[in-house]
């Protein structure tokens, strides 16, 4: 009999124990199943689910010490050796998960980028295709996916693409017997026929034996970037054969003997006026960064859900502030059409996440 009521004042001491662990792992789960619910009509979701889980995470720890039964030395002993394992982390976060963390954080406030633009850190180009709490995913040329901590970002400049338009560039050289004057009309010609806004050129080195011409105008459309450079370059070889200009080193030399009077242009392919023939094809970019053009659909998804809500949320208080009956049944029509397209919303971002 004394040995089982023992028992029973020993069990009754880890009874909190065990309340605290259940209601740490309810919290927890309940904790991701709201943030899931609530932030769907928000970017970076899991940004949130993973700084919430965390923070939660380590007050479960806390509360599941507090409810050890354990003496108050030993209870402080080991909350001092938390603190002390926090100090020491967050000390050394320069080389941590910690160190990611707070980057992570640092580059949600800055707002430098977002999903879909194009990025280059260091050796790294491409579209970013995922931002975490520690690390981002960018999609190169190549349409290999690469990741990247976010400590590397914040230690790195990052240079963003603007969305609203970049310069691309491409560059030649040419011999000294060429006019520039002559030289200069055919480039800008060829950024005009690459589909280049206000085209520029400009001298970049006065060599012994060439002179090298760069020629550069404004991309609008940032998404077609590696078309547009080799386009550029396509209308650079094109417009200056047109023009009798040679693509030629002028230390040329052939063991073949050719007369004066031959230049190594190539035939035209099509005639004066004449244009390649249309063909139906996915372009470079649609096959490279099919990653990277999903997330920033999802991610104008989620700001024109969030944009419906608010829209919502004005009518709804039009609707209170409203007397005539007429014009509250008016905006009650607008609220409902609203609603339907948030729905319809909803329904496609939650299929393009499940794919």
């Amino acid at each position: 009999m004394e040995i089982l009521q023992s028992f029973l004042e020993s069990l009754k001491s880890f009874i909190s124990t065990g309340i605290a662990i259940a209601g740490s792992i309810i919290v927890l789960i309940a904790a991701r199943y709201i943030i899931e619910k609530q932030s769907k009509d928000m970017a970076g979701r899991q940004f949130r689910r993973q700084i919430v889980t965390l923070i939660l995470s380590f007050a479960a720890l806390l509360a599941i010490i507090l409810a050890l039964p354990l003496s108050e030395n030993t209870r402080g002993q080991l909350l001092s050796l938390i603190g002390i394992l926090l100090s020491a982390a967050i000390a050394l976060s320069s080389t941590t998960f910690v160190g990611n963390a707070m980057a992570g954080m640092m580059l949600r406030a800055v707002r430098s980028f977002r999903p879909g633009d194009f990025i280059r850190v260091g050796d790294y180009f491409g579209r970013v295709t995922e931002r975490g709490l520690f690390h981002i995913e960018i999609q190169t040329e190549d349409r290999d996916l690469t990741t990247m901590p976010n400590l590397y970002l914040v230690t790195n400049p990052v240079k963003v693409i603007r969305s609203s338009g970049t310069i691309i560039t491409a560059e030649v050289s040419l011999g000294y017997d060429t006019p520039r004057t002559k030289i200069e009309k055919l480039l800008i010609e060829a950024a005009l026929a690459s589909e280049l806004k206000d085209p520029f050129v400009h001298v970049m080195n006065l060599g012994d034996f060439s002179v090298t011409y760069r020629v550069a105008g404004m991309l609008t459309e940032v998404k077609q970037l590696i078309s547009a450079r080799s386009g550029l370059r396509q209308m650079m070889l094109d417009k200056l054969h047109q023009g009798g200009v040679e693509i030629i080193s002028p230390t040329f030399m052939n063991t073949r003997a050719f007369p004066e009077t031959r230049s190594f242009i190539p035939r035209a392919e099509y005639k004066p006026g004449e244009t390649e023939p249309a063909t139906e094809k996915r372009s470079a970019e649609e096959i490279a960064f099919d990653k990277a053009d999903e997330a920033e659909s999802i991610e104008k998804l989620h700001e024109r859900f969030g944009t419906l809500g608010k829209e919502i949320d004005k009518l709804k208080e039009r609707i209170k502030e409203t007397e005539d009956e007429s014009k509250k049944d008016e905006l009650r029509l607008q609220e409902e059409w609203l609603n339907i397209r948030r729905e319809r919303i909803a329904e496609i971002i939650k299929r393009k996440e499940e794919e």
